[in-house]
């Protein structure tokens, strides 16, 4: 099932799109998307970006703006930066223009936001604290932290990360009974958001195959079955734990929940290698972002491939994707 998610109007959805990073690929990607006529049939797009900005990679990757519904953002410092180069301007033009594309959404001038990737190295030499698009949504949004969570989504597969950009250690030190039924809980009531009845979710376990009873660690049965059972309790149909190299493969489950980063995103980007995107579930708007980075090795050079936002964009706009491919 697709995650189509804004109710049917006679109007088509209102999509901002955040330019990411502007030493990146994002405002290539994001005029790709724009101009697209899978989503411009199914949506109305609109960029949020420094006019100079987004002309300055339409001129590189041989693109046009004529036609492209653009906000402006201008962040004059960010216009001139060299493609593929870190810096301060850049860092704070990408959070300007993914704050707007949230801003329009709690005002209601939009339907959802699909935001193009940061570059964490520029953001953190602009001094601003940002950690992943679900806490940076949390922020903005007024929402508890505790209750946000990052979702990937490739083909028919979803996968909800209870900690994400933490170094291991801190991760398995963050991962407690109560972080374990939050996100279960916001996996289930996202699931119902996108109109899944009656969610079926796995769980994960934090050890290999998920600690063999205590042989590999004890965190299953101290941390993780205790809050399955209390979710269950609460009429969550869930299940787990499991090793997470195997329960990718069981069938019937509407979504996984894995305890590290790279539990579900070594998984999903296996299966959809261009086309996976991170919804943020837990707060009050549609946010989602592409689960790739800004890739400034081909920054300018009109390649970048804009799959996964284009693929986005149409789940939020409540299109069937056609881009998307699964591997297997």
């Amino acid at each position: 099932m697709g995650v189509a998610v804004i109710d049917p109007s006679p109007r088509k959805p209102k999509i901002a799109i955040a330019a990411g990073d502007p030493a990146g690929i994002g405002p290539e990607i994001s005029l790709k998307t724009a101009l697209d006529p899978q989503v411009r049939a199914a949506c109305e797009p609109t960029v949020m970006c420094d006019p100079d900005v987004l002309a300055r990679h339409a001129r590189a990757c041989g693109l046009t703006t004529n036609g492209v519904r653009l906000a402006a953002c201008p962040q004059p410092d960010a216009a001139a930066l060299p493609f593929g180069a870190t810096g301060a301007a850049s860092g704070r033009a990408s959070i300007a223009f993914c704050r707007a594309a949230v801003k329009a959404a709690l005002a209601g001038e939009v339907d959802a936001v699909v935001a193009a990737p940061q570059n964490e190295t520029s953001v953190a030499q602009a001094g601003i604290k940002f950690d992943g698009h679900p806490s940076f949504v949390a922020h903005e949004t007024g929402t508890d932290e505790n209750d946000v969570y990052m979702m990937l989504v490739c083909g028919d597969m979803k996968i909800a990360h209870a900690t994400l950009h933490l170094s291991v250690r801190d991760a398995i030190a963050a991962i407690t009974q109560n972080k374990v039924l939050r996100v279960v809980r916001a996996t289930d009531a996202a699931l119902k958001r996108m109109g899944v009845a009656s969610p079926k979710i796995a769980v994960s376990g934090i050890n290999p195959h998920a600690g063999e009873g205590g042989l590999f660690g004890r965190e299953e049965i101290e941390i993780v079955a205790p809050a399955l059972k209390q979710a269950a309790a609460g009429g969550i149909a869930v299940t787990g734990p499991f090793g997470a190299d195997t329960m990718f493969h069981m069938s019937g489950i509407d979504a996984f929940v894995v305890m590290l980063h790279d539990q579900g995103h070594v998984a999903a980007k296996l299966l959809s290698r261009h086309a996976t995107i991170a919804l943020t579930i837990g707060t009050p708007i549609l946010f989602s972002s592409v689960a790739h980075g800004s890739a400034h090795d081909i920054a300018g050079k009109g390649v970048a491939n804009p799959a996964a936002m284009i693929e986005a964009v149409l789940r939020l706009s409540g299109a069937k994707p056609a881009h998307a491919s699964m591997t297997t």
